[in-house]
């Protein structure tokens, strides 16, 4: 007895010290019950991807709605299956080019800058692949010349940006004026004509009853997505639009990334130069007028924030397909230009208006410029 006291008396002062412990657990309840306490999982409709889902299947509301407005004011077009069906590749070639320029814009977008310079890059590119020199190389040399000149002009855009400390704006509008006149020199203010056939042949030609643009701009897209989706240079995109200086403190290269950034939107210029030389089979310094503005518009309208770290590839196709739905719609009935043009102005402001609601894009854009002067 006089040796379990002491037990007894050392078991009762660590008791009133310490918590209690727990009873053994039989883990096979443990296991039964842990699907019953764990806390619900978000679903993809209400978790942070369902803003994205969302919107998009807004926009693809929006574009039912185009379709409905367009049955109901030109029934005897929509009544005939073959004309629907080749309507339906009008818009979509129609889309084509300004989709993959809106690939590239989307990203730089998200980096937190802007691109302005994106007509006049294909512009420069087109021209150059179309001179008389290059079309000697053949196909080849002007595919080649047209991505080079692209990713060239867009790492110089990058350079101006990052190292040279330049406002987005600033930078790629003195880009768009340059480039413009240098198309305009190397072509002495001519249009110059392909006669290349493969070249020619990528807007004639079709695959399976779809035309060949419609792969091409296929191909980027998922590119793109996959690129932004799926890759650390999409991660490090967001976290650079989003908080450059903690994206810095986190050991990513803003500077290098922007340049990065600047030259994916160079490159998918000089695709879409040779997509749209195909086209016209002809190139010429005017070419691609006001395409920044359909880029940009279409990138908005598809959900990527103007103050960068929130944007998606799907979504900035729809806002694609939405504008040149509307520019097939307006053409089907008749309607002027200028019309159409109020009505895309309309619809930007609309779409900027409801980010700045929402998110307050339009400030931060303001004030991430004003910053960077300073």
């Amino acid at each position: 007895m006089s040796e379990d006291a002491p037990t007894s008396t050392a078991t009762s002062e660590r008791s009133a010290g310490l918590p209690a412990q727990s009873p053994p657990v039989d883990p096979a309840v443990t296991h039964a019950t842990a699907g019953k306490t764990a806390a619900p999982r978000l679903s993809w409709w209400s978790g942070d991807g369902g803003e994205g889902a969302k919107r998009n299947l807004g926009l693809i509301g929006v574009l039912v709605a185009l379709v409905v407005i367009g049955i109901a004011t030109r029934p005897d077009l929509y009544s005939d299956s073959s004309w629907v069906w080749g309507n339906f590749l009008t818009i979509l070639k129609l889309a084509s080019v300004v989709g993959v320029v809106t690939v590239g814009m989307t990203f730089v977008i998200i980096g937190g800058g802007i691109d302005l310079s994106v007509g006049a890059i294909i512009a420069i590119a087109g021209v150059w692949s179309t001179t008389v020199a290059t079309q000697n190389f053949g196909a080849g040399g002007m595919i080649f010349t047209a991505l080079v000149v692209g990713l060239s002009v867009g790492l110089i855009n990058g350079l101006l940006i990052s190292y040279g400390k330049l406002v987005p704006f600033i930078a790629t509008l003195a880009m768009l004026v340059a480039a413009r006149g240098l198309a305009a020199e190397i072509s002495n203010k001519q249009t110059q004509v392909s006669d290349n056939d493969f070249i020619n042949g990528i807007a004639a030609n079709s695959l399976l009853g779809i035309p060949l643009l419609v792969y091409i701009l296929a191909a980027v897209v998922i590119g793109g997505w996959v690129l932004l989706n799926r890759t650390t240079f999409g991660r490090r995109t967001v976290a650079v639009g989003g908080n450059p200086e903690a994206a810095r403190l986190a050991g990513i290269n803003v500077k290098r990334h922007t340049v990065l950034l600047y030259a994916l939107s160079g490159l998918c210029c000089g695709i879409a130069a040779i997509m749209l030389t195909s086209q016209a089979t002809s190139a010429q310094a005017a070419m691609a007028n006001l395409y920044e503005l359909d880029a940009i518009a279409a990138a908005i309208i598809g959900g990527t924030l103007l103050s960068g770290g929130r944007g998606t590839i799907v979504g900035s196709l729809l806002g694609v397909l939405i504008f040149s739905t509307i520019t097939n719609l307006f053409a089907i009935n008749g309607l002027s230009t200028e019309a159409q043009n109020m009505v895309k102005g309309g619809i930007i402001v609309a779409a900027v208006l409801i980010q700045q609601v929402q998110f307050g894009s339009l400030g931060k854009f303001l004030r991430r410029n004003r910053a960077t002067t300073a």
